[in-house]
């Protein structure tokens, strides 16, 4: 993946105005409209800005709230799924890596949310508008010097430079400045590179001393079978790396540095529950290749159901996520999302962008729309590839459909591959949860989809205990539940 600018060299500006020379016009048959540098027509037309891909969807019908699987991060049929995984895949559009984003809004929107992409992606940049501007200033500056210099000869008149120094400017630690500083020696640049030479760039960050590095799942997909996983840092410091663990439901992966360094600095983790709409945002991470960009912004949303996958026809991923409009775009995935102290607070990972740009990438980018796991989520499933190599999910047990109905999630008639709707002696059953029941709230959330139970679901831990409204029958009925648990993605 290329993170260079491609263009065509500038010329250097003129240190003085051409000298007018005698000669014949020309004939007008011999006139030619005149063209625009670097490619252009005389009009100045530009080239457009270039973007990623929206999500693909989800599994059809997904079990129990139970199965699923980013940057990178439904509308299936309603035939009834399976408690079993994986679940079928989802008819949305993939992670933030490709395409128009004009598939079927996210899940569980009753307004239609569009479905979200992954902030991963490859680089490329053709700087054509740049190159341009830079030979129009080049020109300016030239012809500027010896307008300048001759008015001097004429007039007498001295030039007076001002002071070269302005004070010094302080940065304050609450300031984006102080807490970029503070944060980017810590996050690193992940290049993963599959055994046949397929790959993408993404973000990471430092978990902990030990030189565990936290990012997406869709980041470190391609690596995960024999490939080639490299992380630098902002030093340009290189590491090998390998793949501890990946959780595809969560989106979520693990990966160590391979002689990490003894000076690490692991970032600190904030408390994602606590996060409230306007609060400010700061992202890093490697937007199209380029390295340790910060942008920033607010939490426009919190709790937004969201699924996504990489297009490249694997399982969904599924969050209730932190909506921000801090720039996000193809690499930014696995990257922090900060607060305004500089404390992680999710994790990037999927974006909802516009069609194809130009630029030759095929990519779309950011509109402002983008998404991030919630670190205390990330945070338990960080631990438990750690601790164990595979992830854990919470289930209910029952298999719901993922239409997007804005009604509940409703248990389907038959799981998946002929398997019980209901787990036998699953939490749903024990609980006396029965097929054809529409679950309408998880404790205080409403539950709009199947795709957005299952995402709140995950939000939890094996053996939490849950209140589950439903409707049988046209009556209102409440149960608790105590969480299940399902080992693996598979």
């Amino acid at each position: 993946m290329s993170t260079e600018n491609e263009g065509t060299a500038v010329p250097p500006a003129p240190s003085a105005p051409p000298v007018p020379v005698d000669a014949p016009a020309a004939p007008a048959s011999q006139a030619q409209a005149p063209q625009g540098p670097y490619g252009r027509d005389a009009q100045g037309q530009a080239p457009q800005s270039s973007q990623g891909q929206a999500p693909q969807g989800s599994q059809g019908s997904q079990g129990q709230g139970s199965s699923g699987d980013a940057g990178h991060h439904p509308g299936a049929s309603s035939s009834a799924p399976d408690p079993s995984w994986p679940p079928p895949p989802p008819p949305t559009a993939p992670y933030g890596d490709g395409g128009s984003g004009s598939g079927p809004g996210g899940w569980g929107s009753s307004y239609q949310q569009p479905a979200p992409k992954s902030g991963r992606g490859r680089g490329g940049l053709i700087a054509a508008v740049l190159v341009a501007a830079l030979v129009a200033g080049g020109l300016g500056g030239g012809l500027g010097y010896v307008l300048a210099k001759d008015n001097d000869e004429s007039t007498g008149s001295t030039t007076v430079s001002a002071s070269a120094n302005g004070g010094d400017v302080k940065r304050d630690p609450g300031t984006t400045a102080g807490v970029a500083a503070k944060a980017l020696p810590s996050t690193v640049t992940i290049q993963a590179e599959s055994t046949s030479g397929e790959g993408g760039t993404g973000t990471g960050f430092v978990f902990d001393k030990q030189g565990h590095i936290v990012t997406n799942n869709h980041v470190v997909a391609d690596a995960v079978d024999g490939g080639k996983l490299t992380a630098t840092f902002p030093t340009g410091k290189k590491y090998d790396a390998e793949v501890v663990g990946h959780a595809q439901g969560y989106d979520v992966a693990v990966i160590k540095l391979k002689d990490a360094p003894s000076d690490l600095k692991p970032l600190t983790l904030g408390d994602s529950d606590k996060v409230a709409v306007g609060d400010s945002t700061i992202a890093i991470g490697a937007p199209f290749g380029l390295s340790d960009t910060v942008t920033t912004g607010i939490i426009s949303a919190k709790n937004r159901p969201v699924a996504s996958s990489d297009g490249s026809g694997s399982q969904a991923s599924y969050m209730s996520a932190l909506q921000t409009d801090a720039s996000i775009n193809p690499g930014n995935s696995g990257g922090p999302l900060l607060d305004a102290r500089g404390n992680v607070i999710g994790i990037n990972s999927a974006i909802q962008s516009t069609g194809n740009g130009g630029f030759g990438t095929g990519q779309s980018g950011s509109i402002g729309l983008g998404f991030a796991i919630p670190i205390n989520q990330a945070k338990y499933v960080a631990q438990e590839l750690i601790k164990n190599g595979k992830p854990v999910y919470a289930k209910i047990g029952a298999s719901v459909s993922l239409d997007d109905s804005s009604e509940g999630a409703q248990i389907t008639d038959q799981g998946a591959g002929g398997a019980a709707p209901v787990e036998p002696g699953g939490p749903a059953a024990k609980a006396g949860l029965k097929p054809g029941d529409v679950i309408t709230k998880l404790d205080d959330r409403v539950i709009d989809s199947g795709p957005t139970l299952i995402g709140e679901i995950w939000t939890h831990q094996p053996g939490d205990k849950v209140t589950i409204t439903y409707e049988r029958g046209g009556k209102e009925h409440t149960v608790d539940v105590t969480l299940g648990s399902r080992v693996g993605d598979n």
